[in-house]
């Protein structure tokens, strides 16, 4: 094994695993704003409503993303109406139409992990809620949500590195992100295990960081006192609690 080759091309691909850092922080943030209105929907909302986004995360979900992406870079360019509409310059770019395959996947993912939460919480939390008035907003606001996100965190969180490790096909439409250029120096050097040895060091430290940052956040929205004992004795005195400030 070269050394002196994984130690030359690393700079190189640090450089690289910038756009795969920023294409994927970027369809994660998307994918969420996006899944947090479809998971409600889809746990409390009318059924034509429910049923409506079941078939949206049944689609993204039950396809591959591969297939998903080229759908959307190779297919929508042959319908006319799209290649006169103003989203054209946008998807006729590689970056964007990357960008929308992975949230419109991530997004399908993330909000059947919310729903999955926001069914399983404790009715007694509900009802404390309700028992002072607290309005469907109020009360998803602070207390349905805050309760279910604290308990998806350590799926969302896998969820995440799923789509750091998925944005390497980004690299079938021509984006030079972290497998690209791998595979651009693997043309030059003809040294496919150096170059791609050091390419998965450089996706395990982002995973590193990326774990790092959700244990953190873990603990930051389960304070001390919420710890130990029943857990929906727990999530009631949470949402009692929350009702000191129902004014806000």
């Amino acid at each position: 094994m070269n050394i002196a080759l994984i130690i030359d091309v690393l700079p190189l691909l640090f450089d690289a695993a910038c756009l795969t850092i920023q294409i994927t922080a970027a369809a994660i943030m998307l994918g969420f704003c996006l899944a947090v209105p479809l998971a409600l929907a889809r746990a409390d909302g009318p059924t034509w409503l429910s049923r409506l986004v079941f078939g949206y995360t049944f689609f993204f979900r039950g396809t591959p993303l591969l297939v998903q992406l080229f759908l959307i870079y190779y297919g929508l360019g042959q319908l006319p109406w799209i290649r006169s509409s103003f989203a054209w310059p946008l998807l006729r770019d590689p970056y964007w139409c990357a960008l929308l395959a992975f949230s419109l996947n991530h997004a399908a993912y993330t909000t059947e992990i919310l729903r999955g939460a926001i069914r399983a919480l404790p009715q007694g939390a509900l009802e404390a809620a309700k028992a002072v008035g607290m309005s469907y907003l109020l009360r998803t606001r602070r207390i349905s949500f805050p309760i279910a996100f604290r308990s998806a965190l350590p799926s969302y969180t896998n969820e995440i590195v799923l789509m750091l490790k998925a944005s390497s096909l980004a690299s079938t439409v021509t984006l030079m992100e972290l497998t690209g250029t791998s595979r651009k120096i693997i043309s030059e050097t003809f040294a496919p295990y150096e170059v791609f040895l050091a390419a998965a060091s450089v996706y395990l430290l982002i995973t590193f960081f990326l774990v790092r940052l959700s244990a953190l956040l873990e603990r930051r929205l389960c304070p001390p006192t919420m710890r130990g004992g029943k857990g929906e004795d727990r999530l009631v005195i949470g949402a009692l609690r929350a009702l000191k400030d129902t004014g806000s």
